[in-house]
């Protein structure tokens, strides 16, 4: 049932709608290199053979679990000398592209940097981050997202109804709710939509009428488990997380819960997202609830203890308590506020008055003169010059906790600056006239 035109194929209308920039380049047969990325099932591979169709160029094809650089030699040599003799261009088509290791992929670079032949990747990674920058940048990039659930219905009721390529040559009785399930629980991956179809039509033996009666019962045992998306270490790994993280932030415990759940299924390594929501209680929680962190850590430490399955328990504790937690992120803004400052302005000097005064001949060098002991003054404060230059970093919030922190923080600098001000026209007025 692979689509043989573009008017077959379905889904990805963000690039193959009319009037987009793919479809007019397909149509127009002015392909230039290209990478499709997406999750499987999205019909990258079949694009790539859709353009072979239409256009007048020689199509080569190669994988990259399969292939080595002996094979890409030979045919980017044939390609070569197909250009030289008979002006003809190459398309290379390389599927899993993502499986080459960096310098199998440097190989590809000179021919197609002089144009010898035109690439077209497909990966399901992305390829930002697995192939190599000079055939990145020397590509269009276009992902293909999951097919929905309509554009599923669409491909079965097709496959059901065609007679030469698909299953239109049985009597197929197919309720609805049946392809919606399917549909639904193959998470936009159409060939295991289509797979899903085939063995239950396939294995299920036709009713008295000689019809195969295809219902919900016999579709929920073609397609047992819905598969979860997620490749530990590509998009969907980080897009988890990442949506985990701004739940959490977003102050949402349902979607929270989800996402959480999501990872908890696909077997993600529970270390990593325990250390994601240490992290995150001291980002974006912060001072407004210190004891985010304290509970984010206790949480590690259980999970580190006790692993799956126990270990949702005391990470779902910490990431709800987050996500229900007054939120700031005045201690990050504060730190780079201060790194940035390291990093770009002048060096300052340790005042003399705050130096360390505990070895022989401190005295004599002035260090630790003038210092006031906090503890020996009312309220555990005096004001005193800290940096030897007035500088702002910490903005505490008025949320939970920092909000009493705030009102201590401002007194201080009140008492600071009040102090700052009368030793600065003690200066002045002491100035000989």
């Amino acid at each position: 049932m692979r689509p043989r035109n573009l008017s077959e194929y379905a889904g990805q209308s963000h690039i193959l709608a009319h009037g987009q920039l793919l479809r007019r380049a397909i149509e127009a047969d002015r392909v230039q290199s290209l990478i499709f990325f997406g999750p499987p099932g999205t019909g990258k591979t079949s694009l790539a053979q859709i353009i072979a169709t239409q256009t007048k160029a020689k199509f080569e094809r190669l994988s990259g679990v399969e292939s080595n650089v002996a094979d890409m030699r030979r045919v980017l040599a044939a390609a070569s000398n197909r250009l030289l003799n008979s002006g003809q261009p190459t398309i290379l088509f390389i599927d899993e592209i993502h499986r080459f290791s960096k310098s199998q992929q440097d190989v590809l670079l000179p021919d197609v940097e002089s144009g010898v032949v035109k690439l077209i990747g497909a990966t399901t990674h992305n390829p930002f981050f697995f192939v190599n920058s000079p055939l990145v940048s020397r590509s269009q990039i276009f992902e293909l997202r999951p097919l929905t659930e309509e554009e599923i219905l669409g491909l079965l009721r097709r496959a059901l109804a065609d007679a030469e390529r698909g299953l239109g040559h049985l009597k197929i009785a197919a309720e609805d709710n049946a392809l919606a399930h399917i549909a639904r629980v193959s998470d936009g991956d159409a060939r295991k939509a289509l797979n899903s179809l085939e063995i239950g039509a396939l294995t299920t033996p036709p009713g008295p009428d000689g019809v195969i009666h295809f219902d919900l019962a016999v579709a929920e045992q073609c397609i047992q488990q819905k598969a979860i998306v997620y490749d530990g270490d590509g998009d969907a790994h980080y897009d988890t997380i990442s949506a985990f993280i701004k739940s959490m932030r977003g102050s949402d415990p349902d979607a929270t819960l989800y996402w959480l759940a999501k990872m908890i299924h696909a077997g993600e390594d529970p270390r990593f997202i325990a250390r994601r929501i240490v992290v995150h209680a001291a980002e974006d929680v912060g001072l407004a609830d210190p004891m985010a962190l304290v509970l984010a850590r206790a949480a590690a430490e259980a999970a580190e203890f006790i692993g799956w399955p126990e270990a949702r328990i005391p990470i779902a504790e910490a990431a709800l308590y987050i996500a229900t937690a007054n939120k700031s992120n005045s201690v990050i803004t504060a730190i780079d506020a201060a790194l940035a400052d390291v990093k770009t302005g002048r060096t300052l000097e340790v005042p003399s008055h705050l130096r360390d005064a505990h070895y022989q001949g401190a005295k004599r060098l002035g260090h630790g003169e003038g210092y006031r002991y906090a503890h020996d003054y009312e309220g555990h404060f005096v004001p005193q010059d800290y940096l030897g230059q007035p500088r702002r970093y910490y903005e505490p919030s008025d949320q939970g906790v920092e909000k009493k922190i705030k009102e201590r923080v401002e007194r201080w600098r009140m008492l600071a600056d009040a102090a700052r001000k009368e030793a600065a026209g003690s200066a002045t007025t002491d100035q000989p006239a």
